[in-house]
């Protein structure tokens, strides 16, 4: 990119030594200036979609469900460790040989965009393509036999959304990139995240005030439906009353 280029050593002209020292000094102090402008956004970022990672009980037969919000075009990745509980020991073994784990993931139109069988350990990957609530949802794919001794397992879960799949060691190693441009990259993908993210919001806020203006509207006309059968009532009743006393001459 630009900012790289100009950063990079190949770049700069051959000049004397105090040019070449001036122009090293306003280099370090726009790359300082840049990194004090975007600390901001990379720290919302982190608060917006930080990494998390858990652990969780489940029996032999059951399923548990996660629903993350992820905008659109994010890259999830999911990296999961299980352990068996042994009763002899009265503890979880450390590893489990094995054993497996079923991966489903659901989109927010609940179509299934990952199913997919694991072992003991396992990672998967996969890509939104609509915004909205997705469902992860793990469950053990191991007969019962294989559970017999304990019936319970720990699940350590970890699941990494938008920049944070991002191998940002690698990626340096791979491109030659210095810290500076290193830090720019990494500062420009949360900066891009956080596009995503405002792009979601504005998604859910336009979803709501659809929903706001269809509900008032259905209010609306139950209400006008409620005063039309108000009246009808009324004016049928006003004629039955009057024929009633016609037929009882009282009128």
């Amino acid at each position: 990119m630009d900012v790289w280029e100009v950063t990079s050593a190949a770049a700069l002209p051959v000049l004397s030594c105090s040019k070449r020292k001036h122009n090293n000094a306003s280099l370090r102090e726009g790359g300082d200036m840049m990194l004090s402008a975007l600390l901001p956004l990379s720290l919302l970022s982190a608060w917006v979609h930080p990494t998390y990672s858990l652990y969780f009980h489940i029996g032999e037969t059951e399923k548990k469900c996660f629903i993350e919000e992820i905008p659109d075009e994010t890259m999830v990745i999911g990296k999961y460790r299980t352990q068996l509980w042994d009763k002899q020991t009265g503890s979880f073994l450390p590893a489990t040989p094995g054993l497996g784990m079923h991966v489903e993931i659901k989109d927010p139109d609940t179509k299934i965009i990952l199913s997919r069988q694991y072992g003991s350990d396992g990672r998967f990957t996969f890509t939104s393509h609509t915004p909205g609530e997705h469902q992860i949802c793990l469950h053990s794919n191991s007969t019962k036999m294989a559970l017999f001794a304990g019936g319970k397992l720990r699940v350590h879960l970890d699941i990494q959304v938008g920049e944070h799949t991002n191998n940002y060691p690698e990626i340096a190693a791979k491109d030659k990139l210095t810290e500076l441009q290193l830090r720019v990259r990494q500062l420009l993908d949360q900066v891009e995240q956080i596009q995503k993210e405002q792009n979601y919001q504005r998604y859910r806020e336009e979803r709501f005030r659809m929903t706001s203006e269809s509900t008032n509207q259905r209010v609306l006309w139950w209400s006008i439906a409620q005063t039309l059968i108000l009246i009808i009532t009324g004016i049928w009743q006003m004629k039955h009353l009057k024929s009633f006393f016609e037929a009882k001459k009282l009128v």
